[in-house]
């Protein structure tokens, strides 16, 4: 099964052109559906991906495949347009490769989004084109479980492309990452009350989650259980409520959550919700949750500092997900108690972190990126010194090439 991709030439903007197809070998042979790559400075590739008789409407973006395969879920999101998702994949798929480094996890960083209401326009045969365009990119982009897509979605995307992963255990997968990545955040959420408050247990704290999703009330529920007190705003109520007489929550509007008064504000929804209107409203100490790219601009965590705000950076703290995924290419393959053995580690790199922006007196967010940075241009000096055979000597000692 392989694909035959053909260049049509340059168009209007600039960007090339694909029809992509599978060999006549292939049980799914379509006319139907194009390639077009984006053209993204600072990004390995980009891609559109289109396919007429399914309204499949997507975008690929692999931002770094430095230490490995670009690794990265597979979001479907009703955006407004394709601008604000082509936003959206790119500051994803670049917090998967600093997530993806700083876990140490041996993968690179990427995304993928498919445009549209998944109430909508969910079906097999989406699925089926998502996976012929992810088979495309021939392992340079792996697929996971993501917003609106679940494992079930993702044995659709496998009958179309090998490169998926955190199937069911059944299928000798890893299965839902939502549970590793909600005990990552839970444990790096202990992590912040020891740093700030001197104790980092959750009895007696209040703290608020932003979104109830399989992340966010598996937290919830690590958190109560722990003698948190938990209030919790999301879009879907009948879900609030039925948590809210499961765990004993206490459900808010999502008007009113982020300025509420608590130990710990805990976003678990989506990102870019830290901006310069939001930042004067937060009345918490800690903000740490399992959303991707809280910060809308880089500044904004040096505004979080200033106001004594302690930060927990998303890419650290909610690695657990991805770090149980990364475990399936181990060899022997998958091995739960590795992936906790490794997740368990979340604490003590969010300490490092914050000593870090401590001592040098930036935030910790710079500080995260800062320790990404430095795991990338290394691995990116011992490529270059390989490839002149000699020895590598560090980033400044080798200029071999």
């Amino acid at each position: 099964m392989h694909w035959v991709v053909e260049r049509h030439g340059a168009t209007g903007s600039g960007s090339l052109s694909y029809s992509a197809r599978f060999s006549p070998t292939s049980p799914y042979v379509t006319d139907t559906q194009k390639i077009t790559d984006l053209p993204i400075e600072g990004y390995e590739r980009v891609v559109r991906c289109t396919d007429t008789a399914t309204g499949l409407h997507a975008i690929i973006s692999v931002h770094d495949t430095t230490l490995g395969p670009a690794l990265g879920g597979l979001r479907m999101w009703p955006y407004a347009n394709e601008a604000d998702a082509l936003f959206d994949v790119k500051r994803l798929s670049r917090g998967m490769t600093y997530k993806s480094a700083v876990a140490k996890t041996g993968l690179g960083g990427g995304k993928a989004v498919i445009i549209g209401d998944p109430k909508k326009i969910k079906t097999e045969g989406l699925y089926l084109a998502m996976g012929r365009c992810i088979d495309a990119l021939g392992g340079k982009y792996i697929t996971a479980e993501d917003v609106n897509t679940s494992i079930e979605d993702l044995e659709v995307v496998r009958r179309a492309t090998k490169w998926v992963t955190g199937l069911a255990r059944k299928n000798s997968g890893s299965g839902n990452p939502s549970p590793y990545t909600a005990y990552g955040v839970f444990l790096g959420v202990r992590a912040a009350l020891g740093w700030q408050f001197g104790n980092d247990s959750p009895k007696g704290r209040t703290v608020v989650i932003q979104g109830v999703g399989a992340v966010g009330s598996d937290l919830a529920r690590r958190l109560i259980e722990a003698g948190a007190k938990v209030y919790a705003a999301d879009k879907n109520l009948e879900r609030l409520q039925q948590l809210q007489k499961e765990l004993g929550l206490i459900p808010v509007d999502e008007d009113r959550v982020m300025q509420m008064k608590c130990d710990v504000f805990a976003p678990c929804a989506l990102g870019a919700i830290i901006t310069d209107e939001s930042i004067p409203l937060l009345q918490c100490s800690i903000v740490a949750g399992a959303a991707n790219n809280l910060l809308l601009e880089p500044r904004h965590g040096k505004a979080l500092a200033d106001r004594g705000i302690l930060y927990a950076p998303d890419y650290v703290i909610n690695a657990g997900g991805i770090i149980n995924v990364s475990v399936e290419f181990n060899d022997g393959g998958y091995d739960e108690q590795a992936a906790l053995t490794k997740i368990e580690r979340i604490p003590q790199a969010l300490r490092e972190l914050w000593t870090m922006a401590k001592e040098d007196r930036i935030p910790p967010s710079d500080a995260a990126d800062r320790l990404a940075d430095r795991i990338l241009s290394e691995a990116r000096g011992a490529k270059k010194a390989a490839s002149c055979g000699a020895p590598y000597k560090g980033v400044r000692g080798n200029g071999c090439c």
